[in-house]
């Protein structure tokens, strides 16, 4: 599967909305529980909670 990078823009009160084929591309739906967080300077990284939180008790960190 070809994966295009789409453009967003964050809103005035710090919101981002994702366009609904992006979220399939990664096997989201409209209602899946997903984990934020910052990696570095200018990087956020959106998981699914499940797996996360899967990592993060195994190894201890997230990456």
């Amino acid at each position: 599967m070809l994966r295009e990078p789409t453009q967003l823009t964050i809103s005035d009160d710090g919101l981002v909305q994702l366009p609904l084929g992006l979220l399939a591309e990664a096997g989201l739906s409209p209602g899946s529980e997903i984990l934020a967080y910052s990696v570095e300077d200018g990087r956020i990284t959106l998981r699914r909670a499940e797996d996360a939180t899967n990592e993060l008790l195994s190894t201890g960190n997230l990456t």
